[in-house]
């Protein structure tokens, strides 16, 4: 038994290792300017919920989520906006990024020719998109706490929600770059993150579309989180959201299969 499981377990923990080293040379890249990235990648969502959320949401009063409850229109949007600025950042990071890595840097090459394999350049990538989405997370839950918006316990449920939500789209947009051939394509990309951004329950509920397009926008990804965030802010938490929690680990597993294994054709040949 110890021959058969120890050579695995050694074999995983290498593998851990070695993605970590990719992570960690991404960070060594940026040390010197992180500061500037973390600001840009903060400042965003942040934004948004002053605009839109404080600012428009003087204008609209409060809003009835589907239980018939009223909360201020700013509460409504921050738990969306913490969803989307996790799927911004993850999809910022492993779709612009990776793909000038992979197709004109040719970064991934020269690390091929050490002992690290293609999925592991893939974890390793996800990695480092998460320790930037969990600072960026991190710090909108503060100003969330700090402007009454949600509790320090709910708070505390929300961050590894907006993990969980980075990973999914972050093993997504890995995904998307090893399917693309120009930057001019990145066009598109852009053009699905604003209409998922804008249409995924984030301003208003997805029971204020028609019955044919609710549907539709309930069976997006950023919906799902979306709708994940913000019943662990303003609750109740129910059965729905185990249903997110497997939609997202769904999409991270499918995820992360199909980018390795093109990244296998496409590198190893």
């Amino acid at each position: 038994m110890v021959t058969f499981v120890l050579p695995r377990l050694v074999s995983f923990e290498g593998m851990g290792r070695r993605s970590a080293s990719v992570t960690e040379r991404n960070i060594n890249t940026l040390r010197s300017t992180y500061w500037v990235v973390m600001v840009s990648g903060f400042l965003e969502p942040v934004l948004y919920l002053f605009s839109i959320g404080v600012g428009v949401g003087d204008l609209i009063g409060d809003i009835a989520l589907p239980d018939g409850r009223l909360v201020g229109y700013a509460e409504f949007v921050a738990p969306a906006m913490l969803a989307a600025s996790a799927m911004t950042g993850a999809l910022s990071e492993t779709t612009f990024n990776f793909f000038g890595k992979m197709k004109f840097m040719r970064l991934y090459e020269g690390i091929l020719a050490t002992p690290v394999r293609p999925i592991e350049i893939a974890l390793g990538e996800l990695a480092w998109a998460m320790v930037r989405g969990v600072l960026y997370s991190a710090a909108f839950l503060v100003i969330m706490v700090a402007m009454d918006l949600t509790s320090s316990a709910r708070a505390l449920a929300m961050l590894p929600a907006a993990v969980l939500i980075g990973f999914a789209f972050g093993a997504l947009g890995m995904t998307i770059s090893t399917l693309i051939r120009s930057w001019q394509e990145f066009d598109l990309i852009f053009s699905g993150q604003f209409a998922l951004f804008l249409f995924s329950g984030t301003f208003v509920p997805a029971t204020a579309y028609p019955d044919w397009l609710r549907w539709v926008i309930e069976a997006t990804p950023l919906y799902r989180s979306v709708d994940l965030a913000r019943a662990l802010s303003l609750g109740p938490v129910g059965w729905t959201q185990a249903l997110d929690v497997l939609y997202l680990l769904a999409l991270l597993g499918l995820g992360l299969a199909v980018a390795g294994r093109r990244m296998t054709g496409m590198l190893c040949k």
